[in-house]
């Protein structure tokens, strides 16, 4: 997975993105459930929550996300993304595109169905194991 995380931090360099696989995950949760608590959004990027913390306060100082007081609880953060982190986000999915075809070439449907399955078994094996 680190040569993953290195050619995609590479390809969001030569892009000219100022992000990290890290960050651009946040985003796309942020994506698909906007306004979401620190500790969903901890679970759902299998983060602890002091790591996640302090990438989202990185992501804050980019003005990529805003964190506000939850209106019933005040303890609770929600996070939500800007309209800078809406754009930067959008600007990733080509350069993803790119990167899953570079990563898919000379593997055939068939094998990518069995890695599939294979990492999501070794997920499962992993998640009694996960504390978050």
């Amino acid at each position: 997975m680190k040569l993953v995380d290195y050619h995609m931090n590479e390809a969001f360099d030569n892009a000219g993105l100022d992000l990290t696989k890290e960050q651009m995950v946040v985003l796309k949760k942020l994506d698909e459930q906007d306004g979401l608590n620190q500790n969903e959004l901890a679970y759902l990027t299998y983060r602890n929550k002091s790591s996640l913390t302090r990438l989202l306060a990185k992501m804050e100082s980019k003005k990529y996300i805003q964190r506000r007081q939850g209106k019933t609880d005040k303890r609770v953060n929600q996070v939500f993304l800007t309209e800078v982190g809406k754009g930067v986000y959008q600007k990733t999915r080509p350069v993803i595109k790119s990167l899953i075809t570079k990563m898919e070439r000379n593997i055939s449907d068939q094998e990518k169905t069995e890695m599939i399955a294979l990492l999501k078994r070794v997920q499962r094996n992993f998640e009694p194991l996960i504390d978050f």
